[in-house]
């Protein structure tokens, strides 16, 4: 029998601390990991000028941070599933800051594109031990929205880096800008996270016994739930087709993302044709969009249980107003801006349902590698994005139009290859829905 959510006024008066203790600071941490990683968008103009690199150069640099991104996720997730996400981040979160602060310091492409990759590896692991963190403190039935909570982070990053790097760009130059935004991991992020995170319930003095027991007894209900799952280890999650289907949905929905985070900034210089501290708070407008779309989309997706809609939803909006928005251009500069908006929320408010997918897919003791295996792999589309942009921007001389239809045709895929996933990746609503459910379940395993 499928867990039956507790009633909310119960989880509004128990389940509280959790909402405004951890998830704050996961999102304060993260929002500066995503800050050093994202930043180089405002950098490649003086990055072009200082270091002459073209386009496809640029978005070389913004895009080899997801190969070495690719290397610590599964073993980052395994970590904090079996050892501790608290001190695995921790460790790291130093790790990377160094890193962002060497870019700074950087004399040549070479160098560049080098420290980009480390970065990457340092910040590898770090996405899926927040969502192993995460699981252990939410039950299923409260996973997307306590996902679209966290993954708020991304948009409030980027209202915070837009602003900001446009206003250090003022008075410094793309080597201050990478210091100084590297020093934030020291001064910020690791003292709140060694303070203040905790890996279970168990271990956080602010968790009630009350607030404590309703956890458990929510994970409880959601490992009874899933008992029937015939599972022998790693090997069977790399086989499971629910997981390569969301490796390909995440690796199409990155390169639709970060293609358009990454040139973002060009695109709206190109709009509006204002100073950069001009275009650093234009450029944070869209991510308003985009926490609202995260934050209501998760939660219609928690009351519905049809996860695999919300993102097809939330792909299809993101496809069709970043085209229109880019060929509108400078005719309607603020009907362009208002529908690129519009694009970015749609191609970030798939991010809680698209998680809470994820978390049933597999058992909980293999979740850690399995979203890392999918946040892995998936994130290889953060490289090809920003890099086909930058090429298909050179062969236009300039234009944003190929790319804008390359990056929504790939957003559009995503959604489309979603929508096979309602068997499987979907929450049963009714028992019938969960009977059905279990005996699909069966019939795959002894396929």
């Amino acid at each position: 029998m499928s867990a039956t959510p507790p009633a909310s006024s119960a989880v509004s008066t128990v389940g509280r601390s959790r909402w405004v203790r951890l998830i704050p600071i996961a999102i304060i941490v993260y929002i500066i990991s995503f800050m050093d990683r994202t930043n180089i968008g405002f950098a490649l103009s003086g990055l072009s000028k200082d270091l002459h690199i073209d386009a496809a150069e640029q978005g070389l640099a913004a895009g080899v941070f997801f190969i070495g991104y690719l290397t610590l996720q599964i073993p980052g997730g395994h970590l904090a599933e079996h050892w501790s996400a608290k001190k695995f981040v921790g460790i790291m979160i130093f790790v990377w800051g160094v890193l962002a602060v060497a870019l700074g310091f950087v004399q040549t492409f070479p160098q560049l594109l080098i420290v980009r990759f480390f970065l990457g590896v340092a910040e590898a692991g770090i996405w899926p031990a927040i969502l192993v963190l995460i699981s252990h403190w939410f039950p299923a039935h409260e996973r997307a929205r306590a996902y679209g909570f966290w993954i708020m982070n991304i948009a409030i990053a980027s209202i915070i880096t837009a602003p900001m790097s446009g206003w250090i760009l003022t008075w410094g130059d793309w080597r201050t800008l990478f210091i100084v935004e590297g020093l934030f991991p020291f001064l910020i992020a690791a003292p709140l996270w060694w303070a203040l995170v905790a890996d279970h319930p168990r271990e956080a003095k602010w968790c009630s016994v009350e607030e404590r027991e309703y956890i458990e007894a929510g994970l409880a209900a959601d490992r009874a739930a899933e008992a029937h799952q015939e599972h022998q280890g790693v090997r069977d999650v790399l086989r499971n087709s629910v997981v390569l289907r969301l490796t390909a949905v995440y690796f199409l929905i990155q390169i639709g993302f970060y293609g358009l985070n990454t040139w973002l900034p060009t695109v709206v210089e190109n709009i509006t044709g204002g100073e950069i501290w001009q275009v650093g708070l234009v450029t944070a407008i869209p991510y308003f969009f985009a926490m609202a779309g995260l934050w209501y989309n998760a939660k219609a997706a928690d009351k519905t249980g049809r996860y695999s809609y919300h993102v097809f939803l939330s792909m299809l909006i993101g496809a069709v107003t970043l085209v229109v928005s880019v060929m509108l251009g400078t005719s309607t500069p603020v009907l362009a801006i208002a529908l690129i908006s519009v694009a970015m929320g749609g191609a970030l408010a798939y991010d809680g349902p698209f998680w809470a997918t994820s978390s049933r897919a597999v058992p909980v003791a293999l979740a850690g590698a399995a979203m890392g295996f999918i946040n892995a792999v998936g994130n290889l589309g953060g490289f090809v994005g920003p890099y086909v942009a930058g090429f298909l921007q050179d062969k236009s001389g300039g234009g944003f139009k190929s790319t804008s239809w390359f990056l929504a045709a790939a957003l559009l895929a995503a959604g489309l290859l979603m929508l096979t996933l309602r068997r499987r990746g979907d929450r049963p609503v009714n028992e019938a829905e969960a009977a059905s459910e279990r005996a699909t379940t069966k019939a795959e395993g002894r396929a």
